[in-house]
């Protein structure tokens, strides 16, 4: 059946109404000019204007004044033709005025609740775009706006696939004052290529890419990798990609996408590392913590000036308010303690602790060092046993116990006590591979007192506390580890053998309930990965160094006795410290007092990157805090 004309007229209007606000006012002003044109036509036309002696023009004139306002007639006099043509049209105006207002009205709605969608594009410069939302944001966030203080005007572009006025909201509430940097929400997939294109990735300086909280997060991380650097739109230039990886079998497909473009960060391994490494050694989590975050001194890049030539034994002693820790060579490639003995050549950078990167300037001359103060270390001792207690289990369980047999001395033990389906053959597979140590397990709930009382923790040399995150939601997780580690606090305080305790939680506003003054007491969660990411996002090559500086095989951080370098009891200087590390091979980064391991405002007695000058005495129970191979 063909459509009849009335069918035809219909489809028409409604594909006109279809158009938006701008074709609807459109619409009525072509229809408000053909009402007064034609009104006033046939006014002149039949003569009713003529007692006021009034042309077309005029008419017009009027009967556009009273479309405008249906008041304006009010005063009216002439002929009945007259005062019924003019009522004509204020009723067409009225119509007109009418329907004008609601277009009007709901277009502004409309375009409000599309701002609110966050669809629009962006327009920044050399901008940082964070891709993804989990509860890392906050803390990478936090991070980043530290690390652009000293920016005039910067902006962070966040796109995920949440509500922009949520994010902003939730920004807001967690984040705090930003300063004068700009977070700018926007909504979006950050695996679709339409969507990046809001976020302006191509005039990025650098892309953070979130782990999506997904049943397979490396694949969208994967995803999103690939969108990124295939995007039919790309530019020229490298991008500089951060992003983070769960299991470390997916590292070499990302990074066959990213190529040079990606600094992969593999959570599971970096939180592994993290507590094997601090369980062993009370204060070290405060040493990480200073070097992660932006609140104090950080690691940098600088150039050698005046030390180029020299060695980088010679360099250690060559900044005042720097700690040399590293050598970067010309091409790329850099090193945690090298050899002394490394030459620095032109194009060559140092790799430094320092507050800021202007603050790394090269001394005049070498400071003075008390030779009668130093002492060499006289060798080391064969390693003790360790017997290390893990409470709890997910999927990190497996590489921290394989990171741990990696640092205890032959002939320790692991025991896992956990009450979670299945643990137990994980466990036997982590055990079948150990070199170190022998890895047992046993079922338990880690929440009860009388278990724990039964495990004689104060046996233990380490207690490692880790969350159920693998079928707990985050809240009930933190819960149950919060209510193990106050049965622990209470054991160890009736208790004469101190043992180190390493607690996991999830949600940071839980770690910050946590914490107490003790610096042994340290919370791994994903904020560590948060800061890190941070960091390189903000730095392309301390993925190397901080790759370096957690790997088992490299050059580590650690806390040694103060007297196995300079006479105990005797004030000296900073600077004497570290030639006394450098002749053993090590550096020394800084110092930690036991008298003030419990004091939160004293940082509990680390502290990075003293001054060379500072004048120092310590003494038993005192360490010194090193960069060493072993």
């Amino acid at each position: 059946m063909e459509p009849t004309l009335r069918d035809r007229l219909r489809y028409a209007f409604d594909n006109f109404m279809a158009r938006g606000t701008v074709a609807l006012i459109a619409g009525l002003f072509v229809v408000s000019t053909l009402l007064i044109l034609l009104i006033s036509v046939i006014v002149v036309i039949i003569g009713a204007a003529r007692d006021q002696d009034l042309g077309l023009a005029d008419v017009i004139w009027m009967s556009l004044l009273r479309t405008l306002d249906s008041g304006t007639m009010g005063g009216d006099t002439g002929s009945f033709g007259f005062l019924g043509a003019m009522l004509l049209i204020t009723f067409g105006g009225i119509f007109v005025i009418s329907a004008l207002i609601g277009v009007i009205n709901t277009g502004i709605e409309a375009k409000i609740a599309e701002l609110r969608k966050g669809r629009s594009q962006v327009i920044e410069q050399d901008h940082i775009v964070v891709l993804g939302w989990s509860q890392q944001v906050f803390a990478v966030l936090s991070e980043l706006v530290a690390g652009s203080a000293s920016r005039r005007r910067d902006a962070i572009v966040v796109l995920a696939e949440a509500d922009k006025v949520e994010m902003e909201d939730a920004i807001r509430d967690r984040v705090g004052s930003t300063g004068r940097t700009r977070i700018v929400c926007r909504s979006g997939r950050p695996m679709d290529l339409a969507d990046l294109e809001i976020a302006r990735i191509h005039a990025a300086r650098a892309i953070v890419l979130l782990a999506p909280d997904t049943d397979e997060p490396d694949a969208d991380t994967i995803k999103t990798i690939l969108a990124i650097t295939k995007h039919p739109n790309r530019r020229a230039t490298p991008y500089h990609i951060v992003a983070e990886i769960r299991d470390p079998k997916n590292v070499e497909v990302a990074k066959m996408i990213g190529g040079d473009e990606v600094e992969l960060i593999v959570g599971g391994d970096l939180i592994a590392r993290i507590t094997a490494q601090t369980c062993r050694q009370a204060g070290l989590s405060v040493v990480y913590t200073e070097l992660l975050d932006f609140a104090g001194d950080e690691i940098y890049f600088v150039e050698p000036g005046p030390l180029a030539g020299r060695s980088f034994g010679d360099a250690l002693l060559g900044f005042e308010n720097a700690t040399v820790i590293g050598h970067q060579q010309a091409g790329g490639e850099s090193r945690l303690n090298p050899p002394m003995s490394t030459a620095l050549e032109a194009g060559d950078r140092l790799i430094v602790i320092a507050e800021d990167d202007d603050t790394a300037r090269p001394l005049a001359e070498p400071p003075a060092i008390d030779e009668s103060l130093i002492r060499a270390r006289t060798g080391g001792a064969v390693g003790t046993p360790e017997r290390t207690l893990v409470l709890g289990w997910n999927w990190r369980a497996p590489l921290i116990i394989r990171e741990l047999d990696g640092y205890v001395p032959s002939r320790s033990t692991i025991h896992v006590v956990a009450d979670d389906d299945g643990f137990e053959a994980d466990v036997a597979d982590a055990a079948a591979v150990a070199r170190s140590a022998t890895v047992t397990s046993a079922r338990g709930d880690t929440t009860d007192r009388r278990l724990l009382d039964a495990l004689d923790v104060p046996s233990y040399d380490h207690v490692i506390i880790l969350c159920y995150s693998d079928r707990l939601d985050a809240q009930r997780a933190d819960a149950r580890t919060l209510m193990t580690l106050l049965h622990l606090r209470e054991i160890a305080s009736r208790g004469s053998r101190r043992f180190t305790i390493v607690s996991e939680m999830l949600d940071i506003r839980n770690r910050a309930l946590a914490e107490v003054a003790r610096a042994d007491d340290f919370i791994v969660s994903d904020r560590l990965v948060s800061l890190l990411i941070a960091q390189i996002a903000g730095t392309k090559a301390l993925n190397a160094v901080f790759a370096d500086l957690f790997d088992a095989e490299g050059a580590e951080i650690y806390l040694r006795p103060a007297e196995a370098y300079v006479e105990p009891g005797a004030e000296t200087t900073v600077a004497t410290l570290v030639e006394a590390g450098r002749r053993q091979g090590e550096i020394a980064i800084g110092y930690r007092r036991a008298a003030l391991a419990a004091d939160a405002g004293a940082n509990y007695g680390v502290r990075v990157n003293p001054p060379k000058s500072e004048r120092i005495t310590l003494g038993a129970g005192d360490q010194v805090i090193v960069v060493a191979d072993d």
